[in-house]
C-alpha cells in the first residue's frame, strides 16, 4: 500500500508544483539528468551483476521487439483508413510502439512484484531504448518533413546514452573486479528513480486540446495499454511461459508510452501535441489498466 501511496503522491506533486508556478518551466529536465545520468545506471549495477542468465530472459529481450512491429503496423493501418498527414503518423507509430519501461514501469513492477524483480524490467527497459534510438530515430526522419535520415545521429545516440552504457559496464566490470563495496552507493542513488521519476511526470502533465483529438488518442492507447500486453499474453501462454519472468515482461508491455518518444516527436515535428496528448492521458489511465493486468497476469501466468 505505501508503494501506491508514493506513486501518487509524487505524481500529484509534480502536477501541482507546475501549476502553482513554484518551480520554473522545464524543471523537469533537470531531474530527467539525474536520472538518466545517475539513477538509471546505478539501477543496472544494482541488479544486473546478480541476475542468474536463462533461455527464460529471451521473453523479455524480445518483446520490445514485438510490441514495436505490431504497433508499427496498428497505426499503419489507421493512418491510411483516416487518411493522416505523415508528420501524424509518424507520431503515433512513436507512441504506439514503445512503452515507458523505467519511468512508469519501474516504480509499478516494484508496487506489484517487488524490487527484486527489476532485474527483468531493466532488460526490457534496455531494448526499448535501442529501438528507439533505431527504429524510433529512423520512422521519425522518414516521417518528418524537414529532416533526412542519417546513421551517424543513430550511433551516437546509441552509444552515447548513459543507462546503456550503465547496463553494459554492469555486466562486464564484475567479471573482473569486486564492486560488492559499491553496493551501498548503488542501492542509494538507484533509490531515487522511483520518487524522482514520478514526480517528473507529474511536471510534465498537460492534458489541453485533447478533444479535438479523441479518436486518435483512444486508438492509439487502445493498442498500448490493452492491446500490446495482450499480444505477449497470448504469446506466453501458448508457449507455456510461467512465472515471474513472463508475468513482468507481459506487465512491462501494458505501461503507457515511453515520455522520450514525446521529445523526439516534438524534436521531429510530428504532431507533438498530439503525441503529449496520448503520453499524459495514458499514464493516467496506466494506473487502472495495470492493476486490472496484474490480475489477469496472476490467473494466467502462474
Amino acid at each position: 500500500m505505501a508503494a501506491f501511496i508514493l506513486i501518487g503522491i509524487c505524481i500529484l506533486a509534480g502536477f501541482l508544483f507546475r501549476r502553482s508556478g513554484l518551480l520554473p518551466e522545464g524543471s523537469h529536465k533537470s531531474i530527467n539528468v539525474w536520472i538518466i545520468y545517475l539513477a538509471l545506471p546505478a539501477v543496472s549495477f544494482k541488479y544486473l551483476p546478480h541476475i542468474r542468465w536463462s533461455p527464460e530472459l529471451i521473453f523479455p529481450a524480445v518483446s520490445p521487439l514485438i510490441i514495436w512491429l505490431a504497433g508499427w503496423l496498428w497505426v499503419k493501418v489507421y493512418a491510411s483508413q483516416r487518411r493522416l498527414p505523415k508528420p501524424a503518423e509518424g507520431g503515433l507509430k512513436l507512441t504506439a510502439g514503445l512503452a515507458n519501461t523505467s519511468f512508469v514501469g519501474f516504480p509499478l513492477v516494484t508496487a506489484w512484484f517487488g524490487e527484486h524483480e527489476l532485474g527483468t524490467a531493466i532488460i526490457c527497459d534496455q531494448v526499448t531504448f535501442i529501438l528507439l534510438s533505431t527504429a524510433g530515430i529512423i520512422v521519425a526522419m522518414n516521417s518528418s518533413e524537414s529532416h533526412t535520415l542519417q546513421p551517424k545521429v543513430l550511433v551516437q545516440k546509441l552509444i552515447r546514452f548513459p543507462p546503456l552504457i550503465g547496463c553494459i559496464a554492469a555486466l562486464i566490470l564484475p567479471h573482473f573486479f569486486n564492486l560488492q563495496p559499491l553496493d551501498p552507493l548503488f542501492n542509494t542513488l538507484a533509490a531515487t528513480v522511483g520518487p524522482l521519476a514520478l514526480f517528473s511526470i507529474g511536471l510534465q502533465l498537460n492534458f489541453q486540446g485533447w478533444r479535438e483529438e479523441v479518436h486518435p488518442i483512444a486508438f492509439t492507447l487502445l493498442y498500448k495499454l490493452i492491446a500490446a500486453p495482450l499480444i505477449l499474453l497470448l504469446i506466453a501462454f501458448f508457449l507455456q511461459m510461467k512465472g515471474v519472468i513472463a508475468q513482468v515482461t507481459v506487465f512491462e508491455a501494458a505501461m503507457p508510452t515511453l515520455l522520450s518518444s514525446g521529445i523526439i516527436a516534438d524534436q521531429y515535428n510530428l504532431h507533438p501535441r498530439l503525441a503529449s496528448l496520448v503520453i499524459g492521458i495514458g499514464i493516467l489511465l496506466a494506473f487502472i489498466t495495470t492493476a486490472g493486468w496484474f490480475w489477469v497476469i496472476q490467473q494466467v501466468l502462474t
